[in-house]
């Protein structure tokens, strides 16, 4: 069965990066390992399990590239400064403000409904609930126009 979408993207496969890259930024956070070594450690998993390559690098890459961004960006939604935030929830939050910010090819619906989702997966229990409350924020602010069209 062919899950491609007329675009030629597989959301399956968007999903297993977008669960990757979560797991390649998380240990990136954690032991300061240059991205580069991070993202060759993923890719050989990645290609195992038939995900996005190409994807999973964009986001890892992006989330690395754009860091200081991402949290300004973020600062003004979150309730405590972004190094305090559970390194799960950061980590997700950080590449959902890349893909809400960097990639408009992708809905801001689906951003957020892939962030809580993992989020429900990898992090603290009402982890999502927050990861929810800071994007929905962001999208209204980031993507005014899709988000006012979406309501």
């Amino acid at each position: 069965m062919n899950r491609r979408r007329p675009d030629g993207v597989d959301p399956v496969a968007r999903s297993r990066a977008r669960r990757r890259a979560l797991q390649a930024v998380y240990a990136w956070q954690m032991s300061g390992t240059g991205v580069r070594e991070v993202i060759a450690q993923f890719a050989h998993e990645q290609a195992k399990e038939v995900a996005d390559l190409e994807y999973f690098e964009d986001l890892v890459r992006g989330v690395d590239a754009n860091r200081k961004d991402l949290d300004a960006a973020l600062a003004p939604f979150l309730d405590r400064e972004i190094e305090q935030v559970d390194p799960i929830e950061r980590a997700v939050l950080r590449l959902a403000a890349y893909e809400l910010r960097q990639r408009p090819d992708v809905p801001y619906r689906v951003v957020i409904n892939e962030a809580i989702e993992i989020a429900k997966r990898f992090g603290a229990e009402h982890g999502h609930t927050y990861v929810n409350g800071v994007l929905d924020q962001a999208a209204a602010d980031w993507r005014a126009v899709e988000f006012g069209a979406g309501r």
